[in-house]
């Protein structure tokens, strides 16, 4: 009697373990992502996803080990389910988000200091580091700022996503991430020197350089984009630090 071989998707799936959502059980492939595991469990995303690839920061997760008294954090589109995994997602933190007008504001400590007051709220506790899905030594970065170091803390948080993890542990009740994304707004915008690359580019966009290009594109269906766009060239992803495209067409 023949008997069918399984595939490989067939064997992965068959391999099911139980995770918690929002307080509901479910039954998931074990080697789906937290994000596929909800949609597979019949969650449709209306919020809390966006590049599905660990820089958008949109699906800041939380979640707890069986057996284990404490609370993991991760991103949805990166972290895989483990058995009896408890877990929710936080799409939007809501953390205090100064308002400003960047082009008057002065690019000096004192600005950070005057929009974001409870930065001197910091007990050195380093929840917000620990928390961080991306690594990021976020106490070392309000350091900084306390010292009045913008470089230092805009080099130090360039990395964060804005997903919003560090707010929610903070016993100084402060947001760090909004308040790292304004020490990279004035170092960069303001302090930092101005790359020539980046004049001449704006200067070809402005003189007209794509506006042929972009009309090229209008004029195609769908189908002819999707191909423009796959067959595209890309840097690649573990592509060396003098890596240079073949071609300069679009290039300025």
């Amino acid at each position: 009697m023949a008997t069918k071989t399984a595939t490989l998707t067939e064997k992965v799936a068959a391999k099911t373990v139980p995770i918690y959502i929002m307080g509901k059980k479910y039954e998931v492939p074990g080697a789906l992502t937290i994000m596929k595991a909800m949609e597979y469990a019949g969650y449709q995303y209306i919020r809390g996803c966006g590049c599905r690839g660990g820089v958008c920061g949109a699906c800041a997760t939380v979640y707890r080990k069986v057996g284990d008294y404490k609370i993991y954090t991760g991103l949805a589109c990166q972290t895989v389910v483990e058995p009896e995994m408890y877990l929710t997602q936080i799409p939007f933190y809501p953390a205090n988000r100064a308002a400003y007008d960047f082009e008057t504001a002065e690019p000096t400590a004192e600005t950070v200091y005057q929009l974001y007051p409870e930065l001197f709220r910091c007990v050195a506790c380093n929840a917000c580091t620990k928390v961080c899905p991306m690594d990021v030594e976020v106490l070392d970065y309000v350091s900084a700022l306390k010292r009045g170091d913008l470089k230092a803390a805009a080099e130090i948080s360039f990395d964060c996503i804005q997903c919003g993890l560090c707010a929610s542990r903070c016993m100084g009740e402060m947001a760090q991430y909004h308040i790292a994304q304004l020490a990279r707004r004035l170092q960069g915008g303001k302090l930092a020197p101005k790359a020539g690359h980046l004049e001449k580019m704006c200067t070809e966009i402005d003189g007209g350089a794509f506006d042929d290009l972009l009309a090229e594109l209008k004029t195609m269906n769908e189908d002819e984009l999707k191909k423009v766009y796959t067959e595209r060239e890309m840097e690649p992803h573990m592509g060396a630090e003098e890596w240079t495209p073949a071609s300069d067409v679009g290039l300025a």
